[in-house]
Order: structure tokens, then sequence, then C-alpha cells
């Protein structure tokens, strides 16, 4: 019985944590992805073209705005800021015709570049609030996250599964 309720407590621990890389997934193939892109893009009809696509995402999926954040509000998890960022670069790109000259399309690139991207330590990063894959339910998802690593810590202490073999 208790292997059975061991089983049963590891397996919803587990889920917890791995519907956590789902949602981290999702938002990176239907937004952050499509942002990285037109980061990335080398023309602005394609930078155009993703940036829309991420941003239907965020629309459809109401996220545009609120803090990511649980416990206090910073700057770095102001979806709202965020996003209206986003929505007004690519007004930028919209009004660019065929009028524009390259030097102003490569300036608008740069400006994209620079509204995405993050320049840190490690290279260049997506500008993307903390927690946004799990928004709205941010507070709901850290708790089941430290609700299921206190299962599987107490399993473990209890003999209950192994987290590693102790043999040498």
């Amino acid at each position: 019985m208790k292997t059975l309720i061991a089983t049963i407590l590891t397996i919803l621990s587990l889920s917890i944590f791995v519907v956590v890389i789902v949602k981290n997934i999702t938002l990176k193939q239907n937004c952050t992805g499509y942002l990285q892109r037109a980061a990335n893009a080398s023309t602005v009809e394609i930078a155009s073209i993703q940036l829309a696509e991420a941003i239907a995402y965020l629309e459809e999926n109401n996220i545009t705005s609120g803090y990511t954040s649980v416990l206090w509000k910073t700057p770095d998890e102001d979806i709202e800021f965020w996003y209206n960022n986003i929505k007004e670069i690519q007004s930028e790109l919209l009004k660019v015709d065929s009028s524009a000259t390259s030097l102003e399309k490569t300036n608008l690139l740069m400006k994209l570049r620079e509204t995405l991207m993050d320049n840190g330590d490690e290279g260049d990063k997506l500008i993307v609030p903390a927690g946004l894959s799990r928004y709205p339910n941010n507070l709901l998802y850290g708790i089941l996250r430290l609700l299921g690593g206190f299962i599987i810590v107490f399993l473990s202490a209890c003999g209950l599964i192994k987290l590693y073999d102790q043999t040498i």
C-alpha cells in the first residue's frame, strides 16, 4: 500500500514539473520563438510577419497586461510595458513603405533588435518577463512546484523512492 501511494504521489509531483516544461515550450512555439526570429530578421517584411505571429498569440491568450511576479511588482515583470513596446515597434514596421531607404529600414531593424533583445554577460537574450509561460496562474504553479518538491524529498527521506543510488 505504501508503494502504491508513493508511486501515485511521485507521478503527481513529476507531472507538475512536466506541465511547467510544456507551458514553457508552448510559449516558445507560439510567441518567443517568433520574437527571436523577428529580432534576427534581415528585412522589415520578414520581421513584421514574425512579430504579428507573436502578438496574435499574446492577444488571443490575453497576455497584454499585469505582472508575472507573485510577491511584489518589479519593472522587469511588467507585461503591459513589455507588450506596449512590442506593439509600438510593430506599428513602426507597418509604416514602412516602398519609398523608405535602405538605411531607414536597417535603422528600424536595429531598433527592433534593441527592443526585443538584451545584451548580457552570456550574450544576446530575448527580453521576456520572467514566468510569462505560467501567467496568469504564477502563484498556483509556484505553490504546486513547491509542494511537488516537498513530496519528492519527503518520499525520498522516508525511503519510499530513491533519488540516487548510494552504492559505490
